[in-house]
């Protein structure tokens, strides 16, 4: 599976199996398509809500999934999409600052959050028979925050130092997963800072958090998924209970993300005077998802990179040692390609050898790429790749209480309302054809819609710029 954590996601730790694609339900004969059970429904509010129960395991995973993420984070606040996630945890109506936290922990659970592209999520998994508190506790800090100066303050300085540790005083810091969208893409929503600025960070207002939350936080922009060992009609009962009576407040429209397209190849070059080896990162422009195009660029991702066995690899690693190993993928540092809904990257990068240099490492790229672009890749290689997107099909949703089913329940409901979405995701891969990935292959993975960041080393124990 792809390497998401080679760089530090923002939010908080998050394990790798919120990564994983698919579940472990088997496939139906004959079509391939998990058969996940799926019940969703909308409450008065304009709460969506989904139930899937999995009973494998004594655990129930609740998710609640915000409609907002850095990408759509005020112009002059960059970084306060990653801020206020913080401030979730800082104390509700009835719940005091950390007790969430003390709350789930205490009934032997664990839960994260973390800010994407395009939303900001929550979860917990806890035993079965704590469901009812878990519900309650979501829906308590749904309705109202206790957000207050001190707060605020503090999480300024929280968010500010992973800022200073994560980024600014790591080699690489930035390559490739903040640098490649920032360089491909021209729409500011898409290509800004989103870590943030030091300085948008402390500028942010005690009323820029009251606003941002009455804007963004409300259930009218929020999906809640409940997976795990729960009955349905009980689940439906506390879904009501707790959530049916919180106010809606129509959020903001989203602005426009669109990109042109991009006819030139772009390179960006800079020194990061804290590596001590050069690397480079290059990355596409995507189809828009949920097109067939866009399922081919899925299968070409792991024709071309995913695993040993890639064509990417074998060339740039086994045959010319460039490199240890390559990272990258659709959405591959900040989730998968099915976990967000603007424009995104296909992109690939390495940290390599000094005696190579970029422009050697990007002909063998181009020469590896010609070839699934110049004749059709064979039934086999399709088959293949299918078998590797479904090599998480079977470990992760009786694991950890289904977070990952929850995942990609919670992004189906948010972005196209079909949670069930999720049974067609095998199905609409086998749709590809090789002649559509080889059109596919010259549409989008041509140099001019390519963009390139080098990394120039510098001087070892230089400090950072």
């Amino acid at each position: 599976m792809k390497n998401y954590m080679r760089k530090a996601v923002i939010g908080l730790a998050l394990p790798a199996l919120l990564l994983s694609l698919f579940s472990n339900a088997p496939a139906q004969k004959g079509g391939g398509s998990t058969k996940i059970p799926v019940t969703y429904y909308t409450l008065p509010n304009g709460l969506k809500v989904v139930l899937s129960p999995e009973k494998s395991a004594p655990l129930v995973t609740v998710a609640v999934y915000y409609n907002i993420g850095f990408r759509i984070e005020p112009k002059d606040r960059t970084g306060f999409a990653h801020l206020f996630e913080h401030l979730m945890f800082q104390g509700s109506k009835n719940l005091g600052k950390m007790e969430f936290i003390r709350l789930v922990q205490s009934n032997g659970g664990v839960l994260n959050g973390s800010t994407r592209f395009d939303f900001t999520n929550y979860y917990a998994v806890v035993p079965s028979h704590k469901l009812e508190t878990l519900l309650w506790a979501e829906a308590d800090r749904m309705r109202g925050l206790d957000i207050t100066q001190d707060n605020l303050v503090n999480q300024q300085g929280v968010v500010g130092n992973e800022v200073k540790v994560n980024v600014l005083n790591q080699p690489y810091g930035t390559f490739p997963w903040i640098d490649l969208p920032m360089a491909a893409f021209t729409n500011w929503y898409n290509s800004h800072n989103f870590y943030g600025e030091l300085k948008d960070i402390e500028a942010a207002t005690l009323t820029d958090a009251k606003t941002f939350f009455d804007k963004y936080y409300s259930p009218g922009n929020a999906v809640l998924v409940v997976t795990g060992d729960f009955e349905e009609p009980s689940a439906k009962t506390w879904v009501e209970k707790y959530f049916a009576g919180l106010p809606s407040q129509k959020a903001g429209a989203i602005p426009d993300l669109t990109e042109p397209r991009q006819t030139a190849e772009k390179t960006v070059t800079r020194t990061d005077k804290l590596a001590n080896k050069p690397a480079v990162g290059f990355g596409y422009q995507m189809p828009q998802r949920g097109t067939p195009e866009y399922y081919a660029m899925g299968l070409l991702d792991q024709i071309l990179l995913q695993g040993e066995d890639s064509m990417l690899f074998q060339e740039l690693v086994k045959n010319k040692n460039y490199t240890s190993g390559l990272s990258g993928g659709i959405n591959g540092y900040l989730g998968n390609m099915f976990n967000y809904n603007g424009p995104m990257l296909f992109s690939v990068d390495m940290i390599h050898d000094d005696k190579f240099n970029a422009q050697e490492i990007l002909s063998a790229s181009d020469a590896v790429i010609a070839q699934v672009q110049d004749k059709p890749v064979d039934q086999a290689a399709i088959d293949r790749a299918i078998v590797k997107l479904r090599s998480g099909l079977y470990d992760t949703m009786t694991q950890f209480g289904g977070v990952g089913r929850a995942d990609l329940l919670a992004c189906f409901a948010l972005f196209d309302n079909r949670p069930e979405n999720i049974n067609q995701i095998e199905a609409n891969f086998r749709k590809v054809t090789p002649a559509l990935i080889q059109k596919t292959a010259k549409d989008y993975l041509r140099k001019t819609n390519r963009t390139v960041v080098i990394i120039n080393p510098g001087k070892t124990g230089d400090a950072a710029e």
